[in-house]
């Protein structure tokens, strides 16, 4: 069926969706609809993530909301068992029958297809999986908004509303609510056993399950705070009138590839060894950094560990340390209180703390994210900070709504929006 502009804008608008988004929305829609007779479909978002900077594969605390701009994606069943997906951009068709390895592109969307679909039909094994799929966006990719985690998370729902997983054991048994269904996306990413769901290749980062849960589980127009390993909605905080939020794009990609993955996961990696110190230690099994971290006297007793290590891997795994403590613990609090009070003054000391954390303990970001998180506050900025995976990316920018400032080029401003919403056809 051909879509409606008027029908999807304002379906999107009842979701929480501003009608200018959603009315570019209803466009970007009735585009792909020319190409295919969809059963359902769905808008998929970008998030930020405002603090909280590698902290939920480590059991901490994230404070995040989703952007108006993400992926359109709409999907019909097939009966050959084939799992075709079309990119409407430019017309780049992938298909899938599952069972064995499924091929893999390096630096292509198509990579993160090919994860879905081999997870999915590893942990599904009664689903009739044939299907095709759509999608087309105006996320911009590799820019730290979590385009790729976006399209995993779309791609999974799309093939679970076609081929009707929520009626399966396996599903019932493991995806009961919105977070699980998150935590699940995650693992199919970082390819993590979850629940009886076994484990799979991935797509080679060691990331946590983060850009999924916003993705899903944030609530429209509001910053929502999550708690990691187990996923646990803490806060849902209105934000205060009176300001608005920009994402300033630096250009530099970040995409969680080849040189990049290896940058990115060594972040994650270090967390990993901090646990690992402490299990051979205390002849424990923790899994996240949080735990340890929680222990009675925990901090000073993994210090202390640390003091007995060689210099260049003791600083490098302290620095680790003091910025998860520094973000999850201290930053993360503070600022859904300040953000809950309405007192912005306080905002930018945290934002530019959790930065400066990022630029000198996390060793993640590049001369052009420094840059423009100065070039913000030099421009009148409340609070500003470079946020994502690191390496690259996209610096986020609180500034008074009167405020008449001209972004740089690529940049735009957002509004906290919807999750991922289904759009029946």
């Amino acid at each position: 069926m051909a879509f409606k502009s008027d029908d999807i804008s304002s379906r999107l608008q009842r979701a929480g969706m501003n009608p200018s988004s959603a009315m570019a929305k209803a466009e970007l829609f009735a585009r792909l609809s020319l190409s295919a007779d969809p059963t359902v479909a769905a808008f998929v978002p970008g998030r930020i993530e405002l603090f909280g900077k590698h902290t939920d594969y480590c059991g901490g605390r994230s404070l995040l909301c989703t952007v108006d701009r993400g992926f359109c994606m709409i999907a019909s069943p097939r009966t050959d068992g084939v799992i075709s997906i079309t990119a409407a951009a430019d017309g780049g068709t992938v298909e899938f029958r599952t069972g064995g390895e499924l091929p893999r592109r390096p630096g292509h969307w198509s990579t993160y297809a090919s994860a879905v679909v081999q997870r999915t039909a590893a942990n599904f094994p009664s689903a009739r999986l044939g299907a095709h799929i759509v999608f087309i966006s105006d996320l911009p990719a590799a820019a730290g908004l979590s385009s790729s985690s976006a399209l995993i998370t779309g791609l999974f729902v799309m093939l679970s509303r076609v081929a009707g997983l929520t009626e399966t054991a396996e599903w019932k048994a493991n995806l009961s609510t919105p977070e699980d269904l998150a935590a699940y996306c995650g693992c199919i990413e970082n390819g993590s056993t979850f629940g009886t769901l076994a484990g799979s290749k991935g797509v080679g980062t060691f990331g946590g399950s983060q850009d999924h849960t916003a993705i899903l589980c944030c609530k429209p127009g509001m910053i929502s705070q999550f708690h990691f390993g187990p996923l646990t909605r803490e806060a849902d905080l209105v934000f205060t009138d009176g300001v608005k939020l920009a994402v300033l794009v630096s250009g530099v990609v970040a995409e969680k590839s080849a040189a990049a993955m290896e940058k990115y996961n060594n972040v994650s990696l270090r967390a990993r060894r901090l646990v690992e110190l402490w299990n051979e230690k205390y002849g424990t099994r923790l899994r996240y950094l949080n735990e340890v971290v929680s222990q009675p006297g925990g901090q000073l007793q993994l210090a202390f560990r640390l003091s007995k290590l060689p210099d260049a891997e003791r600083l490098s795994l302290t620095l680790r340390l003091e910025q998860f403590i520094g973000e999850s613990t201290l930053i993360i609090p503070t600022a859904a209180h300040v953000i809950t009070t309405g007192d912005l003054s306080r905002l930018g000391s945290l934002a530019s703390q959790s930065h400066s954390l990022a630029v000198t303990h996390l060793q993640n970001q590049v001369p052009q994210t420094i840059e423009l998180q100065q070039w913000a506050m030099d421009h009148g900025a409340i609070a500003a900070s470079a946020f994502g995976a690191g390496f690259g990316g996209s610096v986020w920018a609180l500034f008074p709504e009167n405020a008449s400032v001209e972004l740089p080029s690529g940049s735009f401003f957002t509004a906290p929006s919807v999750p991922l919403t289904i759009l029946e056809c």
